[in-house]
């Protein structure tokens, strides 16, 4: 049933989280559930939070959803909540767009410093007690590459560019500064940092395969902080040990937790991280402002913010 007005003041919300509940959600109409437990808390629901945006417990658990009105995601990406039965269905799907837009971007540019100002091996000189003197590399004046032309690469776009680095912003269609989706073959050779940015649906799936590292200068890196399902993991792989690519820094992965005997964690020139890119102290709590004002325009039959083309896999527009 489509979100419209008239919907009930008090409406049943079950929350799906893993060990950890959001913050400040509370009362009768409340129900917590887990991977486990989706199932049995879904009938009679309306609202449904995916707190834990990790799980694919939604598309398990969905024959159960026989009142579902509304889904909100605490997260940007919405690949896990994209399978047919919700497409099909008039359920509303909502994100967190907004959130994670500066913490990323600041994170991008963290990863760009630490790669080009040799940071790690810095790091284990200094647990060795080495002192090792060697030249570093000039950011300014480098170009990225950043794909995905929504709010998130858009941020990281203006925090590359306060420290002189030149830009070419893709995205899925062409607008003012953003290139469309069609232009990144040609755009790869310029690239000293590619930086992949973009939701993940079919269109953007596996998009960073052989023939586009192949593209790449072998000076170039590759940043992820999108999806893991962006990159061909293997011809990734294949590029760093030949030496096609000088590095990557990665936040995401196609498995998560990466598993311990991936070698992605021992190729040099790359760094792993824990999906951790926009989660900065406090995002919990914003993650539950961004909920509590669509459920305050739930209640009153206002239309809400951050509304899916699930068609497409993400927000278009400025709601």
């Amino acid at each position: 049933m489509p979100v419209s007005p008239g919907q009930r003041s008090h409406p049943t919300i079950t929350v799906l989280h893993a060990e950890d509940r959001p913050p400040g959600i509370e009362g009768d109409e409340v129900r917590f559930a887990t991977d486990k437990t989706l199932s049995d808390a879904l009938p009679g629901t309306e609202v449904l939070l995916v707190w834990d945006f990790t799980s694919d417990a939604v598309r398990h658990a969905w024959p159960a959803a026989d009142t579902l009105r509304w889904v909100h995601t605490a997260s940007a990406g919405v690949d896990r909540l994209i399978f047919p039965e919700l497409l099909d269905s008039a359920v509303t799907l909502t994100n967190s767009r907004g959130v994670f837009d500066v913490p990323m971007a600041e994170y991008v540019l963290g990863l760009v410093l630490a790669m080009a100002k040799d940071l790690p091996t810095t790091f284990a000189a200094q647990q060795r007690r080495e002192w090792r003197h060697r030249d570093s590399e000039r950011v300014a004046g480098t170009c990225a590459v950043v794909v995905g032309g929504g709010p998130i690469g858009r941020a990281i776009a203006r925090m590359v560019t306060a420290v002189g680095m030149r830009v070419e912003l893709v995205g899925r269609s062409a607008s003012e500064g953003v290139h469309e989706a069609g232009a990144l073959p040609g755009l790869l050779p310029r690239a000293d940092w590619l930086v992949l940015a973009a939701p993940l649906t079919e269109a953007t799936r596996g998009m960073l395969d052989a023939a586009a590292l192949a593209a790449l200068r072998p000076s170039a890196r590759v940043i992820n902080v999108g999806r893991g399902g962006l990159v061909v993991e293997s011809d990734l792989v294949d590029a760093l040990r030949g030496g096609h690519i000088a590095g990557a820094a990665l936040d995401v992965f196609a498995s998560e937790p990466l598993p311990p005997d991936s070698p992605l964690w021992d190729l040099p020139g790359v760094i792993v991280s824990p999906h951790m890119s926009g989660d900065v102290l406090g995002w919990r709590e914003e993650l539950m402002e961004v909920f509590a004002e669509n459920l305050a325009r739930y209640r009153a039959g206002e239309p809400l913010r951050n509304v899916v083309d699930k068609t497409l896999g993400y927000v278009t527009g400025g709601t």
